[in-house]
């Protein structure tokens, strides 16, 4: 299931908004249109968004025919500024700055009129790599699940819709599916706009995989009945000493893993791993419309000026973690010096 693709010379967007409902997608060239996809929650899930903005900036080069390299590279600068339109995943911001350096490396040698289409094929580039990270992931991923039966909780949608195809933390119960495994996926609705009762259930029955939707307060007593094997959630972004933004709730997974002893694991691409910030207090969380949580499905469910605090993420300290699966292999304690050394190679 392709998330996001180039067709008729346009990004095309699955509209997550639609489903589980109905299989609508989005076309478009226009920057603003897809700034918009991104904040509406249309396209979401960090690498999806790095991949989206990737083919953004190829528009933004191929519309830059019949300029200056001067007015061309101010004209990207503009474009960042556009699609640039949530703070806290790093993706975004990933593949935005690879796109701008592109662009300025290819400019040194060659003519705008060229750009464009070497941009194009940068990001589709970006995108096929996306696949094969997120298949190298699984492995790793695989590797934690015994043959014996396994129930695994997780928080938000992690699975195809995420990334570009295949998945993030999802892909992981998807190979061990397809394996054999005995695998058991409890996955929270995920206030509140409900990504885990509309999307992963959509892909978990897709896929064939054994699944119970709960409510986000309902994973406590599951662990306290014993009925939970480990937490496997995927990082919005991950800092220095392993600090992680992920989808608000996974911070109270941790602790409830850390006090039921149950592993914790958190997943993150080394595109989502951001080595210029130190620890989790340098995170910018993104703080969303209160209508999303005073509105769900078109319908009100609290008076019209309720006051609100609709934070997107939050930041789990990397010490309750009990390992980081990443594409490179997967990465135990001590954190820091350990993530430094992946990449670092």
């Amino acid at each position: 299931m392709r998330t996001v693709s180039w067709e008729d010379n346009q990004v095309v967007m699955i509209d997550q908004t639609k489903l589980p409902y109905s299989f609508e997608l989005i076309k478009t060239r226009d920057l603003q249109r897809i700034s918009d996809a991104i904040y509406r929650l249309e396209l979401r899930g960090g690498p999806a968004i790095g991949a989206t903005v990737c083919y953004g900036m190829a528009i933004a080069g191929q519309d830059a025919k019949g300029l200056s390299k001067e007015e061309t590279l101010l004209k990207l600068k503009e474009a960042q500024k556009i699609l640039n339109c949530r703070p806290t995943a790093s993706n975004l911001v990933w593949g935005l700055n690879r796109m701008q350096a592109f662009a300025e490396k290819f400019l040194e040698d060659n003519p705008v009129a060229d750009l464009g289409e070497a941009m194009l094929a940068e990001a589709e580039s970006v995108a096929d790599a996306e696949i094969d990270v997120n298949n190298r992931m699984a492995e790793f991923g695989n590797s934690l699940i015994p043959n014996t039966p396994t129930n695994i909780v997780t928080n938000c949608n992690t699975g195809a819709l995420c990334t570009v195809d295949v998945g993030h933390v999802m892909a992981t119960p998807f190979l061990a599916h397809k394996l054999g495994k005995p695998v058991h996926v409890y996955t929270n609705e995920t206030r509140p706009r409900q990504q885990g009762a509309k999307l992963n259930v959509y892909e978990l029955a897709q896929r064939g995989v054994p699944y119970t939707l709960i409510t986000d307060n309902t994973s406590a007593y599951l662990m306290q009945l014993g009925k939970i094997d480990m937490v496997m959630v995927g990082a919005d972004r991950m800092v220095a000493n392993g600090d992680s933004a992920a989808k608000v709730g996974c911070y109270a997974l941790a602790v409830l893993a850390k006090y039921h002893h149950i592993p914790y694991y958190m997943f993150a691409t080394t595109a989502t791993i951001d080595m210029a910030t130190e620890s989790g207090a340098g995170i910018n969380i993104e703080l969303r419309d209160p209508d999303e949580v005073r509105i769900i499905n078109g319908v009100q469910i609290t008076i019209p000026d309720a006051n609100v605090a609709n934070y997107a993420f939050d930041v789990t300290p990397s010490e309750l973690f009990t390992a980081i699966v990443t594409e490179k292999g997967i990465i135990k304690p001590p954190f820091k010096e350990n993530i430094a050394k992946l990449m670092n190679k």
